[in-house]
């Protein structure tokens, strides 16, 4: 059975899996999106939601120094056990995310996080590129909603796109190091450093 890659995207998006998984899901379930949702909770994928609302009150600071010297990122990443955090499984997370704040610069970690006068300004602008192409007035809303969707994804780290494999969103990695190590783990804060760029 083939599947819509858009459900497949729907379906990453609302749990959070990878895409692999949600294809997997959408073809056990025969496209059906609320059993492929079930599916996921049943094999355990989804079991990272439930962790995510536990405290991660240990962790580490994590530095990263890309090759050339020229660009570094501090993460702020939290987990339950201070166990945890001294395992190469979070050091690895830890590495992967700070080597996408490097080659992404992301604005913020999560959408709720982005300056609502930066979210509306882009709205503004949006508005007004669907406005002067001569969209219908009924559709701008869902075209300016779209793009901002797609603004949030480039621009919010647990949004984006994992570097190292398209087919996951950063969430998604985080989801499947959770249901790994049984543990919560939250991304808190970032810095980064460019030579020659404002921080």
């Amino acid at each position: 059975m083939s599947v819509d890659a858009k459900k497949v995207k729907h379906l990453r998006d609302k749990t959070g899996a990878g895409m692999m998984d949600c294809k997997k899901a959408l073809v056990e379930s025969s496209g059906d999106m609320e059993k492929a949702v079930d599916y996921l909770r049943k094999t355990g994928i989804t079991k990272a939601e439930k962790k995510s609302a536990r405290i991660a009150k240990e962790g580490l600071i994590y530095s990263y120094i890309h090759q050339g010297n020229r660009l570094g990122v501090l993460l702020d990443i939290g987990c339950e056990t201070d166990f945890v955090a001294k395992t190469e499984g979070f050091k690895e997370i830890a590495h992967n995310i700070s080597m996408q704040i490097a080659a992404t610069n992301p604005i913020a970690i999560r959408r709720e996080d982005v300056d609502p006068e930066l979210t509306d300004r882009e709205k503004s602008i949006y508005h007004e590129q669907a406005k002067s192409s001569g969209k219908p007035e009924e559709i701008i809303d869902k075209i300016v909603d779209g793009k901002l969707n797609k603004f949030f994804q480039d621009n919010c780290l647990l949004e984006q796109t994992f570097i190292k494999d398209s087919e996951k969103n950063i969430q998604g990695l985080l989801n499947e190091i959770i249901v790994t190590l049984g543990e919560n783990i939250s991304v808190n804060r970032f810095t980064r450093f460019a030579i020659g760029e404002d921080t």
